[in-house]
């Protein structure tokens, strides 16, 4: 399970999350998304860390606290939905853009 952070800084690197979260265990992995046509960071990002137990304590430690001018949200990051398919639509059958026309 991963940690997700939220309301950081568009200056922020994977290096300083890193470092700040270091501070509580260690970090396996760090995930900033960027923005496809700009390529700057989302203002979110995703914390691995080597235990539950460190993953807590970053949570417990990070949550509200004021970093980088911000604000943060910091809580277990809820599993990715699965979106479907392009043009799904929900209705059953095999409505896929390509079939239509």
């Amino acid at each position: 399970m991963s940690v997700y952070v939220g309301n950081l800084s568009y200056e922020v690197t994977e290096e300083s999350l890193n470092a700040v979260f270091a501070e509580y265990g260690s970090v396996k992995r760090v995930q900033l998304p960027t923005d496809r046509e700009t390529g700057r960071v989302r203002g979110f990002g995703f914390v691995e860390m080597g235990t539950d137990a460190e993953e807590t304590a970053a949570i417990e430690a990070l949550d509200g606290a004021e970093w980088m001018g911000r604000d943060l949200k910091v809580n277990k990051a809820k599993p990715k939905e699965d979106r479907g398919s392009f043009g799904g639509g929900g209705r059953g059958g095999n409505n896929s853009f390509r079939n239509r026309y």
